[in-house]
């Protein structure tokens, strides 16, 4: 007599009868010389000695139920099964929902026995710990940035930054990555009477799925190892190189697969290095063209060159004023744009230059995806910004998808989240702020 495995009280969760087709109820025969696949029989057509194929009648068999005691004598093993299921589908401490589901026991019945045998009971208890000390131990050798104790963000689902993090779900610790994997395989029986083309296109499928699950799973490990999950806190420590060592961080994280996360990281701190020593060397050749021979000159050499540069610029902004001067109209365009720039605003009124470099002319829109969904406003701002309609409408369902969550965002976090120009940044942010789609925190 065995246990059956697997089984839910839903007929057609359980296999069919290899005589009569019918779903099996329990008790049931397994025959112990044919399979796999296992040869089941209903009593019916155990009793009047079907065979089939290689199975005969005097075959040794096994009665497959789960009528029996396995941790209380009250509780039989189909009874276990159903109260696990049970727990699952109405979620723990449910326990009135639990009963009703199972309807051969009471709520405080079911609720009793759960909590001693499933929860209290101190051989489970020791078992999960020897897990938890083993995967502990495990992962201490490992150089890993992230720690599950680190309270990673939260993004919106499809927004911008959930998908720069792979589509990181915090709720299952889990990556949005080839879910549907599994779709493949659901039809899928292998059954002795398939030919030999049928058999092999199976193991086909079989062999795709797996080779799907391990890249998968290389693909998790990439993004925890290098400590992408946190991309907020990735982000800050990459600002702390200069603009050109950032550039090649950009170019080099599509390596970062083939390296482990400490020796990558050492690979962009020797490269930050060598760009120091360039940059120091760079500056002492210029001491050394100016006739400077020791720190002291050297030091007052920086400070005359920093007043220069101030005096210069004065120089340049004054020229620029007395320019605008002359013309009464380029004036107040001038006055304007300073006074929206003091105020935190883009400037809504174009200066005009004299310089005789022009400025680009308005993106034209027709025919571009995503113009019709646009308003008047917006298409106007996407031809003087020079933005496909696309792309705006992406980067504003961002901007408050974050403004929502936060309840409110900066001009920094925009810029955060979108990577084009921080003047085209600037102007969207201000746009979105001043048609209310957003507030500023």
């Amino acid at each position: 007599m065995r246990f059956a495995f697997g089984f839910t009280d839903d007929p057609f969760d359980k296999p069919p009868c290899r005589g009569c087709s019918s779903y099996l109820t329990e008790p049931y025969v397994k025959c112990a010389e044919c399979g796999p696949p296992p040869f089941l029989l209903c009593l019916q057509c155990f009793t009047r000695g079907f065979e089939y194929k290689k199975h005969q009648s005097d075959h040794t068999y096994e009665i497959m139920t789960s009528d029996f005691p396995v941790l209380d004598p009250n509780w039989t093993a189909q009874e276990e099964m159903a109260l696990l299921e049970a727990v699952m589908d109405c979620g723990f401490g449910n326990w009135q929902d639990v009963a009703n589901q199972m309807c051969t026991k009471s709520k405080e019945e079911c609720e009793k026995h759960y909590m001693k045998h499933f929860i209290n009971n101190p051989l489970f208890a020791s078992t999960l710990l020897n897990l938890k000390q083993a995967e502990e131990a495990q992962h201490n050798e490992t150089a890993i940035p992230f720690h599950p104790a680190d309270d990673p963000p939260r993004p919106t689902f499809d927004s911008l930054l959930s998908r720069d993090m792979a589509g990181y779900m915090p709720a299952r610790a889990d990556f949005e990555f080839d879910n549907y994997a599994e779709w493949d395989l659901r039809d899928i029986d292998f059954v002795e009477d398939d030919s030999d083309i049928l058999h092999a296109l199976k193991i086909a499928v079989v062999d795709i799925y797996h080779s799907r699950l391990k890249e998968r799973q290389r693909r998790k490990k990439i993004i925890r190892d290098h400590g992408l999950i946190n991309l907020r806190k990735f982000q800050i420590l990459e600002r702390r190189y200069p603009k050109e060592v950032q550039d090649l961080y950009e170019t080099m994280r599509r390596f970062a697969r083939i390296l482990g996360p400490v020796e990558h990281d050492k690979f962009i701190e020797s490269h930050a290095l060598e760009f120091e020593l360039r940059r120091e060397i760079k500056r002492l050749q210029e001491y050394r063209a100016a006739g400077i021979t020791n720190f002291c000159s050297a030091r007052t050499y920086d400070h005359l060159k920093k007043t220069r540069d101030e005096e210069r610029l004065k120089r340049t902004m004054l020229s620029e004023v007395l320019q605008y001067i002359q013309d009464s109209s380029a004036c107040q365009q001038w006055l304007s744009r300073q006074a929206d720039i003091d105020s935190g605003l883009s400037p809504t009124v174009p200066v005009p230059s004299n310089s005789g470099r022009r400025s680009a002319p308005p993106l034209n829109l027709t025919g571009l995806p995503g113009t019709e969904k646009l308003n008047e406003k917006e298409k106007e701002l996407c031809q003087m910004v020079r933005l496909v309609p696309g792309a705006y409408l992406e980067y504003k369902a961002a901007l408050v998808n974050e403004c929502n969550k936060q309840g409110g965002l900066r001009l920094a976090q925009a810029r955060a989240l979108i990577k084009i120009d921080v003047n085209k940044t600037r102007k969207i942010y201000d746009f979105l702020i001043r048609e209310g789609y957003i507030t500023k925190a």
